[in-house]
Formats: structure tokens, C-alpha cells, sequence
């Protein structure tokens, strides 16, 4: 491919991309018969324009959950609801549920069974005012500063009394997810407060929309080992939801 444009190059790698979900520096650097400094050139200006995630070698698509709560709450709404459904399979009377903030855990909470007999507590002031309505679950919001685009508490106040609780079910809210890379977000605070909820619950359950799979952000949360149970969309394809069996999650389809 020598002599193709740069902006001819730099679609390929997207393309790449696109395809396999990764793009590595030095395959690039051979396929494109350009040198390693090209390739690192072309990466750090898809990365600043937003369309690549860099990471150690190469890079990977970038975090989806960066858009506005606003955005992010009206979007792919039948998704949400049917992951929504499948995630409250999950959940039984008795327990003690840690809810994370967010548009899909949003969604569990609106889809809560009304005969569920349960505590949830939860950082999401929005999940807090959905709970208030449900006639048998009893609600406890945690105390901290209100980071407002995340609609979410944060800050030490809020880390300091996830120690003080064991959750039964962790449902977590996913900015990104990637077998290797493992959990990530874009907010370094917010990286603490999941880490503080997945340290303290017996089981964890990620909720995503598979625009999330295989992406990364700038925080990493853990390892997808952390996680017991992820449940996506139907859309997801069964190589790519293999990848996260192949760590010992167990995968539910919506």
C-alpha cells in the first residue's frame, strides 16, 4: 500500500478497525509498508479527533458511554428495556441489590417487579426518585458530591459507606468493556466508586449495549474477571460474547 494517502491510511486502520475490534501498531507499520512513527502519528491523531482509543501497542474503539446523560438516556431504548427485563431475573426478594448509577440501570430500576421485597441502595439520585414509587423496596442513596453529567454521587463520602455495606447483587452500569483491557470509564472518580461497589457485592452483573463491548476509556475499573454475569443485547455476536466466557463470565442475551 505505499504511497496511499494519509487520509487513505487512516480509513484503512479505521476499517480495521471496525472489523476485528483492535488494530496493532506493527501490523500496521508492515501492511501499510509505512514506518512504525507513521503509524504512531496516524493513532495519535485518530485518538485526539476521538475515533480510536490508544492503548500500549495499538489501539482500540473508543468508550461510547462519553455522550451526554441526556443523550445517553434516550438512546436505544428497547435495548435498555429487555436487558432491563433479563437482569431482573437476576434479582430475588431478601437481598440486599446495589444499584450503579446510569441509563441501563436506570431502566432495571423502572422495571423492578412490584412484588420484589428487597433494599436497594444505590448513588443514582434519578434511580432514588423512580424507587420512591415502588410500593415494597425499601431505598437507601448514598451521600456525596453530585457529579451532575453523570447524574451519580461520588467523592470519598460516597466510597466511605460502600464499605460499610455486603451487598448480595451488584448490578453495574458499563461505560466500556474489553476482555483484555477489562472495565474502564471515562472519570477517574468515578472509577473509585465502582471499584468500592464491585469490592463489597457477592455477585456483580454488568449491563451493556454491545456498542460497549470491546471498547475502552482513559480508567480502568478491574478486570472483567470481577465480573459473575454480563447481559447484552441480542445483536452481539457469539464470537465476540465468547471472549468474555473464555474469563468465566456468564453471558445473558436480552
Amino acid at each position: 500500500m505505499c504511497g496511499v494517502l494519509t487520509a487513505e491510511r487512516r480509513q484503512v486502520i479505521l476499517d480495521q478497525l471496525l472489523r476485528d475490534g483492535k488494530v496493532v501498531a506493527v501490523e500496521l507499520s508492515s501492511a501499510l509498508a509505512v514506518s512504525p512513527d507513521t503509524v504512531r502519528r496516524d493513532l495519535q491523531e485518530l485518538a485526539a479527533t476521538g475515533l480510536v482509543r490508544r492503548v500500549h501497542g495499538g489501539a482500540l474503539p473508543p468508550a461510547s458511554g462519553a455522550r451526554p446523560y441526556a443523550a445517553r438516556r434516550e438512546q436505544a431504548p428497547m435495548a435498555k428495556a429487555a436487558i432491563a427485563r433479563a437482569t431482573c431475573r437476576l434479582l430475588r426478594s431478601g437481598q440486599v441489590i446495589l444499584l450503579d448509577a446510569g441509563t441501563t440501570t436506570l431502566e432495571v430500576a423502572r422495571h423492578l417487579p412490584t412484588d420484589l421485597h428487597a433494599t436497594v441502595v444505590t448513588n443514582s439520585p434519578p434511580i432514588a426518585v423512580v424507587l420512591a414509587e415502588h410500593p415494597s423496596v425499601e431505598v437507601t442513596m448514598l451521600g456525596g458530591r453530585l457529579d451532575k453529567e453523570a447524574r451519580a454521587t461520588v467523592g470519598a463520602a460516597t466510597i466511605e459507606v460502600l464499605r460499610t455495606i455486603r451487598a448480595d447483587i451488584l448490578v453495574l452500569g458499563v461505560c466500556s468493556l474489553h476482555p483484555d483491557i477489562g472495565i474502564t470509564v471515562n472519570d477517574l472518580e468515578e472509577s473509585y466508586i465502582k471499584r468500592a461497589m464491585i469490592a463489597n457485592a457477592a455477585e456483580v452483573v454488568a449491563v451493556s449495549s454491545v456498542d460497549k463491548l470491546g471498547s475502552a476509556a482513559p480508567f480502568v475499573v478491574g478486570p472483567v474477571e470481577e465480573l459473575t454475569h454480563l447481559i447484552t443485547e441480542r445483536s452481539s455476536s457469539q464470537a465476540q460474547l465468547d471472549l468474555y466466557r473464555s474469563h468465566g463470565v456468564e453471558v445473558v442475551v436480552a
